[in-house]
């Protein structure tokens, strides 16, 4: 049997919970139009909220589209300051708890992990495969398509489901999954979402759970939906790509995407988290280096240049840190 959450309904909804969700949620927007309307009346717009929780009149209040570049186009849907305060609400409560669950592998979107540790994992699980580098390394390296917009939502509410009892708790978040629909009936969670973050993992945790202990993977890595697994054997990592497509359609409804699955030695160049990682060290994604440019060249800022100087730093980039202070040099002197 999993490991039940003992909170309650009335933990997420209370108005301690709700003002301690405010004051993280407003860091760094209190100079946002949407989030200045709601301060005004800011106490009748957390009691309100509560009540209607409390009896169950709660409504989503839609979501606001827009696209952005990161560095592909994605589409964003931003919802009302006052949802986006229930849902820090919830993940104040219902993170700790998932988390524990999760695997130590699993890198996005969690404290204390994110792609620069989920890159040194890679390379420490590199040097164990190849026993220091004097044994081929292979890597099998996945993706699903169209990640957000495919997660299910009945799978979904079946898994929470699973480890949360309480039905009031049950009843809000189906409220939340089922406020956005990617254009599939019954399909897709909202982009810029912090309950959507936490809802992929706790969806992926499944599968997670099932590299590790049905087909059991040693070295395997999962970054959101971008996942690679290591191995000194091509033969066996080939046998596990029908199995891992048939977990993910039959348990998940998902689909690996075709044209960003690759089996390839590590010394050739793999492609991952927005670097080539070869076996002594890794370089810049020929298309990251020219969105990095083109930025420069159109608008160049110091803080702009110290967070690109500061990714740089991660890797093996001494030509592309040149070319980027030269750029931006350029740039304030004739642009």
């Amino acid at each position: 049997m999993k490991i039940q959450l003992s909170h309650k309904f009335e933990e997420i909804i209370s108005l301690e919970n709700l003002l301690a969700a405010w004051q993280e949620f407003i860091n760094g927007k209190r100079r946002r139009l949407d989030v200045s309307v709601f301060t005004v009346n800011l106490m009748d717009n957390i009691f309100s909220l509560h009540y209607d929780l409390l009896y169950h009149r709660y409504q989503s209040g839609g979501y606001e589209a827009f696209n952005i570049s990161d560095p592909k186009p994605r589409n964003i849907h931003k919802a009302s300051v006052r949802d986006r305060l229930l849902h820090h609400a919830i993940y104040r409560v219902l993170y700790p708890f998932f988390d524990r669950t999760f695997i130590a592998d699993s890198y996005s979107c969690r404290l204390d992990k994110g792609t620069h540790k989920a890159l040194k994992q890679f390379q420490n699980f590199f040097y164990k495969v190849s026993r220091n580098d004097t044994k081929v390394c292979w890597a099998l390296k996945c993706d699903i398509r169209k990640f957000f917009a495919s997660i299910n939502h009945d799978v979904l509410i079946n898994i929470l489901e699973e480890s949360i009892p309480d039905i009031n708790i049950r009843w809000l978040l189906k409220k939340i999954i089922k406020s956005f629909s990617s254009g599939q009936d019954n399909r897709g969670l909202p982009l810029g979402n912090l309950t959507s973050q936490l809802f992929v993992n706790i969806y992926m945790n499944v599968f997670d759970q099932f590299v590790k202990h049905k087909i059991k993977v040693k070295y395997y890595i999962r970054y959101a939906d971008d996942f690679v697994f290591l191995s000194e054997d091509k033969k066996w990592l080939e046998r596990q790509i029908n199995f891992i497509k048939q977990f993910l359609s039959d348990r998940l409804k998902l689909e690996l995407h075709p044209n960003k699955l690759f089996l390839k030695t590590i010394s050739s160049g793999l492609d991952f988290l927005g670097w080539t990682n070869f076996a002594e060290y890794k370089i810049l994604r020929t298309k990251t280096k020219k969105r990095i440019l083109k930025k420069i060249r159109v608008k160049s800022k110091p803080s702009s240049l110290a967070s690109y100087l500061g990714l740089l730093k991660h890797g093996n980039t001494y030509k592309v840190k040149q070319k980027i202070i030269n750029n931006y040099w350029l740039t304030k002197e004739f642009g």
